[in-house]
This record gives structure tokens, C-alpha cells and sequence, in this order.
């Protein structure tokens, strides 16, 4: 195809104009080939890869077409996203800017109500919405249709395949039949054919042809790495190609956490942009990604489509997309509008074999290329710093310090010595001084110079280290022990000791067979009682054996009601049973029957004790519509942790306390600064 200039489309002069202020002169395959069949009123089916300047294409003629005069909705542009509906804006915005009296709005989920009910009633004439929003204008009457010229449906194919279909179909059944449909994408499959040959008339397709899907401008590689080390490579390539804006793709919105949180403690500015994020974080997040305030923006495919950020140098595959319409419009946020761009993608296992399938559909080849060692990636990053250094003194745009180098020479020290201080401290301290090399070699005995057998553990005394914060007492048996009382007086009288007190002395003896019992039982006094007996003497178990001998053995019989009378209380068992089988004696009873109740009821769940507890304020109250219940929830879904380790939850009208267990605070903390509850961020701090 022949290129074309702005000039040559038939263009009104104030889009002309705009056109010339963004600096664009010649149009791009796509514009060129359909802005004149829009122009037209024929309905257009337009395909062409990302990054392409599709927007252009339909944007410029919704321009042309829209009467400044009419107050009301003349054009709808249909986006699966609210980042591409902010695109799409934007890029109206700029091509209208010298036409007087048009004004477009986006309308999207998770923007105000009231700022979008004002910019309908001001008389928007151009809509820039998601379906789900836009039918729910539609259903309040706040959105009239019936003025409606052009219905544009921007990547119809990623609305079918979030599950718009109803919606869209809903929304082209409510304008007029008369409307100008148009269908932009960067693939078409059957669903979009389908929708096509239903709700438009006789339309002309404009197709770019070429080789590949992808851009021919960006550098497509592909790494093979284990998923423990992606972190690692990761910051290799990141250091050895020193780049400074990029977008890492992953599958999951925890990935993207996790991810952003590797990369953030290493020290690499990066933020991370899902879909569980409220619309406040993410234009926040898109906002200083475009002002160039992050390095790296970690993201899942809700962010592949409508992010226009120029100058992204690499497009990292983190994780491998699942199809190859994904690949497609990940890579195609770099390479933008001519400029070269890389896309690196990490492959494990059995991914190798979705590479193919890959190259087979965008009709391109992806390199395999080698994983950088560290002496590569050091060296890489020695080469980026004596760029710098390079750089600024050839342009020689800094300040002579002649006298400190001189008085430093004067020192003794040398030149070379001097520039390689001088450089460890412009790296800040990044490598520090390699240690000596040991010198001394340990010798490993042979094994008949090593002891058969080892010595028992702690036979050797090891040199205790002093420990100034209490005196350590040795044993017993020691020399050393201090003496309590030595420092008492000595002119005290010195007391007589006692006598020591006789031991009883238990001599051996032959066991004694026992008497039988029908010995008759000897008076105790005449055995026992010894009155010659000192106070000194020892006394021998001899002499006191026969009177233990003969104490006699009086065997008792104990009646029932004795017996019964014995038995605690708690224990008694019934006087009569019932049951059959049962004895009612209780002397046959050796243990005490327990009647088991018919329902046994699940233990209770513990919880710490009440001095175990953290007190938490968060921003949320009984206004929101916050639950006890919902705080539970959040907090066990957030942190992974069971729902036990949460006390008292107090919702006040605008605020609330929960007590949660001291040692999951901190975690509890961290996790719920980055969570919402029905719709509100969620800010956490101790109470």
C-alpha cells in the first residue's frame, strides 16, 4: 500500500491542525486505508495488529462526523477496559482540541456517578464507555440513543472473550438502525463474525496485510529457566541491558504481588496494577507510570490492552500468556509507532512446546537466547558506569578540583591508587576490597592418627566467657565457692557444738519367716520398753525385731452397708438397675459407669488469652456496610491465616477495632493495607 499523508484524507483544517501539533505528518497503513471508507458512511471491519494507530483510524472520522452544535450523544465507542477507555479519551481529546464545541466523556465502572451524570447532561456528544457501564445509563435514563450516528467497537474480539457479548448486543439493539457500526480488532474469530454479519449493513473490510502479527520493529526472545530462579534472571537482564522502563506481565494477581515485593526490596522502583485494585489506585499507578515516577509496572493481562506509554524500552513475558492473542498484545506495548522495543519470555518445562504453537500463529521467529552469568552481568554493569564516566568528560561539564588532587599526590599517594578510591566511592560502595587469600592449609590427619573412639561430650572444661550479669557458682565440691560469712565478725563467742545425734544403724539380717496367725499376741510393754538402754548407745534392729514379729494379724469382715457407706457419693451406683444383664451389686463393680450423652459437641475453638491481643483501627464502619463478618472474612482471605486468630470486632458508625492475636498482628497489618472491603480501601494501623 501507497503512503499517504494527513493532507491528502480531505480533513477538516482544525483536525488538520491538531494532526500537525502532535507532531504526525504521514498516516499509517491502517488510517490511510479506512478513514477514507468511514468518511464514506460505510460500515468498516478493520483488523490490524497493536500498536498500529487503530485509534486514529476511528477516532479522527467520529470527529469529522459530530455536529458541534447538537447537544446530545452522537457517537459511542465501545472498551473492554477502563485503561483503554482513558486511552481512547485522551486520544479524542488531542484530535479535537481546535474543534470547538465537541466534547467526549468516558464513562467507566469504579468512576463517580455524579461527575459522569454531569458531563451527560452538559451534552456529551461523544461516549467513551465499558458495556457494563454503559448499559447501566442506559437503564437509568441518564444515557438517550436516539441520536446516535456511529456505534465503534474498539478490540471487539477482548469484549467476546470477557463475556460482553450480551451486553453489546443490548446496546446495539438500542440505537438507531441507521447508525454507522464499526468493528476494530486485532484478530476475528467466529464470535466476531457472528456479531458482524447480525448488526451491520453491507461492510467493507480493511485489512493491513502482513507477515507477521507482531511488530516487525521489537526484538523477540525467550529464555528457559526453572520457576525458583525467574527472580534471579529477572534482575540479571534487567542490570546487564541497564533498562530504566518496562512492563513484566504474570497470570495472577498474587504472582503480581509477590513479584512487586521481590523487586521493591532489591531496590528496583516498581508497582503493581490487577484487577482487585479500586479505579483510584490504578489511575494513580497509570499516572506515575506515564511521567516516568516507576521503572517497572508488574501487571496481568487487564493491563495488555490500552496502556499507550511511549518510550517502553521491554516487555517481559514473566509468565507464559495462555494463548497467542495475549502474546500478541502484550509485546505490542513496546515498539510503539516506529520505535524499536525487546520482549523477553521466561518458558519452564513443558511451555517450550507453547513457543512453538506461538511462532506458528503470529508467523514469526522467537530466539532462544543464553542465560547472562554473573561475570557477564558484572562486567555489563562496569561498562554502564564507565559510560557515564566517559560521557562526562568528553562533554567536560565539570568542575576542576586541581589543588585536592595535588595535595593528595603530595601525600604519597599515587595516581592510579587516587582514581580507584575515587571510583569505589562513586559506586557507593557496591564492591568492597577483596580479602587476602588464606595462606595456612589444614593438614587432615590419616586415619590411624585419629582416635578409635571420641571422649565423652563436655569431659574437656571449655574457657567459660566472663558474664559481669550475676556471679556463676561452680559445684559443690569446689575451692572456689564464696564463703557467706566470711566477712563477719571473729570476737564472737564460739558456741559448743552438740553432740552429734546417734545414727541407727540397719545391720544385714536373714529374712524372717513370718509367724502364723493364730499365735497368741504378747503384751507390748514387757518386749518393747527397755529402761536401761543410754541415750549414746546405738540401737540395733535386733533388739527391736522380735516385738514387730509378734504383733498378730486380725483379719475383719466388713458388712455390705459398711461397704456402701465407703463409697463416695459421685461414684455410688444406682440401687437398682434396670438394664438387664447388670448386676446391682456394687462390690462387683470395679470402675463407675458414665452415662454417654447422645450428642457430643465439637471443641471449641481456642483463642489466645485476652493479654495475647493487638488492637487494630481500620477506616471502615456500619456507613459502609461493614459486618463483623466481613472483617473476618477479609482478614482470613487476605493472610491465609483461620479465622480463630480474630477477637472482638467493634464497628463504630465510621471507623472500627478488632482484636487480633500479638503474633499475627504485623502480618495482619501488612496484608490488609493492600485489601478492600465492599468497595473501599482498607487502612489498617494499631490502635
Amino acid at each position: 500500500m501507497t503512503p499517504k499523508l494527513f493532507s491528502e484524507l480531505g480533513l477538516s483544517a482544525e483536525v488538520q491542525k491538531a494532526i500537525d501539533k502532535l507532531g504526525f505528518e504521514k498516516a499509517a497503513p491502517i488510517q490511510a486505508a479506512a478513514i477514507p471508507v468511514l468518511m464514506a458512511g460505510h460500515d468498516v471491519v478493520g483488523q490490524s495488529q497493536t500498536g498500529s494507530g487503530k485509534t486514529a483510524a476511528f477516532a479522527i472520522p467520529a470527529i469529522e462526523k459530530t455536529d458541534p452544535n447538537l447537544r446530545a450523544v452522537q457517537v459511542i465507542i465501545l472498551c473492554p477496559t477502563r485503561e483503554l477507555a482513558v486511552q481512547v479519551s485522551e486520544e479524542v481529546h488531542k484530535l479535537a482540541m481546535f474543534k470547538r464545541g465537541i466534547n467526549a466523556l468516558p464513562i467507566y465502572g469504579g468512576q463517580s456517578y455524579e461527575r459522569q451524570f454531569y458531563g451527560l447532561k452538559q451534552g456529551a456528544q461523544i461516549v467513551i464507555g465499558t458495556p457494563g457501564r454503559v448499559m447501566d445509563h442506559m437503564r437509568r435514563g441518564t444515557l438517550r440513543l436516539e441520536t446516535v450516528k456511529m456505534v465503534i467497537l474498539d478490540e471487539a474480539d477482548v469484549m467476546l472473550n470477557m463475556g460482553f457479548r450480551e451486553d453489546i448486543e443490548t446496546i446495539l439493539k438500542g440505537v438507531p438502525k441507521e447508525r454507522q457500526t464499526v468493528f476494530f480488532s486485532a484478530t476475528m474469530p467466529r464470535p466476531i463474525r457472528d456479531l458482524i454479519e447480525k448488526f451491520s449493513r453491507d461492510p467493507q473490510t480493511v485489512k493491513v496485510e502482513q507477515k507477521a502479527m507482531t511488530v516487525p520493529t521489537v526484538e523477540q526472545v525467550y529464555y528457559e529457566v526453572d520457576r525458583r530462579y525467574k527472580i534471579e534472571l529477572l534482575t540479571r537482564l534487567i542490570d546487564i541491558y541497564d533498562l530504566k522502563l518496562g512492563i513484566i506481565f504474570c497470570n495472577t494477581k498474587r504472582m503480581v504481588d509477590d513479584l512487586v515485593d521481590h523487586l521493591e526490596a532489591q531496590g528496583y522502583m516498581a508497582d503493581r496494577l490487577h484487577g482487585d485494585m479500586t479505579q483510584a489506585q490504578r489511575d494513580r499507578v497509570m499516572n506515575k507510570f506515564r511521567k516516568s515516577g516507576l521503572e517497572f509496572l508488574v501487571a496481568t493481562d487487564i493491563a495488555a490492552r490500552g496502556i499507550d506509554v511511549d518510550d517502553i524500552q521491554v516487555v517481559f513475558n514473566y509468565d507464559l500468556p495462555y494463548d497467542g492473542e495475549d502474546y500478541v498484545h502484550r509485546i505490542g506495548r513496546t515498539g510503539r509507532a516506529g520505535r524499536t522495543g525487546r520482549a523477553i519470555t521466561f518458558v519452564s518445562g513443558r511451555e517450550l512446546f507453547q513457543i512453538r504453537n506461538i511462532e506458528r500463529y503470529t508467523n514469526t521467529r522467537i530466539q532462544r537466547a543464553r542465560i547472562p552469568t554473573e561475570a557477564e552481568v558484572g562486567e555489563a554493569r562496569e561498562n554502564v558506569f564507565l559510560g557515564k564516566l566517559r560521557t562526562t568528560l568528553q562533554s567536560g561539564e565539570y568542575q576542576k578540583q586541581d589543588h585536592l588532587i595535588e595535595r593528595l599526590l603530595e601525600e604519597g599517594f599515587s595516581s592510579t591508587d587516587l582514581v580507584s578510591a575515587l571510583i569505589q566511592l562513586l559506586k557507593g560502595g557496591e564492591e568492597t576490597p577483596a580479602r587476602p587469600p588464606r595462606t595456612e592449609e589444614y593438614e587432615r590427619p590419616d586415619r590411624t592418627d585419629r582416635p578409635l573412639q571420641r571422649e565423652p561430650f563436655r569431659a574437656a572444661p571449655r574457657e567459660r566467657q566472663e558474664d559481669r550479669r550475676a556471679p556463676r557458682y561452680e559445684s559443690r565440691g569446689s575451692s572456689e565457692r564464696p564463703q557467706r560469712f566470711a566477712d563477719r565478725r571473729d570476737d564472737r563467742p564460739i558456741r559448743p557444738m552438740a553432740a552429734p545425734i546417734p545414727r541407727l544403724v540397719r545391720p544385714e539380717k536373714p529374712p524372717v519367716p513370718r509367724p502364723p496367725v493364730t499365735v497368741p499376741a504378747q503384751p507390748a510393754k514387757t518386749e518393747t520398753v527397755q529402761p536401761q538402754i543410754k541415750p549414746s548407745v546405738e540401737v540395733t534392729m535386733a533388739k527391736i525385731a522380735p516385738a514387730v514379729a509378734i504383733k498378730p494379724e486380725v483379719q475383719k469382715s466388713y458388712s455390705d452397708q459398711e461397704i456402701l457407706a465407703s463409697v463416695k457419693p459421685e461414684f455410688r451406683p444406682p440401687v437398682e438397675s434396670k438394664l438387664p444383664g447388670k448386676s446391682n451389686k456394687p462390690w462387683e463393680r470395679r470402675e463407675p459407669v458414665e452415662a454417654k450423652p447422645a450428642f457430643i459437641r465439637p471443641p471449641k475453638k481456642t483463642r489466645p488469652p485476652a493479654g495475647e491481643y493487638t488492637r487494630l483501627h481500620m477506616n471502615l464502619g456500619e456507613e459502609m456496610g461493614v459486618t463483623p463478618l466481613d472483617v473476618v472474612n477479609t482478614i482470613a482471605g487476605e493472610t491465609g491465616l483461620p479465622g480463630k486468630v480474630v477477637g472482638k470486632v467493634d464497628v463504630r458508625e465510621r471507623h472500627l477495632f478488632v482484636d487480633v492475636a500479638a503474633e499475627h498482628a504485623n502480618a495482619i497489618l501488612a496484608k490488609l493495607n493492600r485489601a478492600s472491603v465492599k468497595g473501599h480501601k482498607v487502612k489498617v494501623k494499631a490502635a
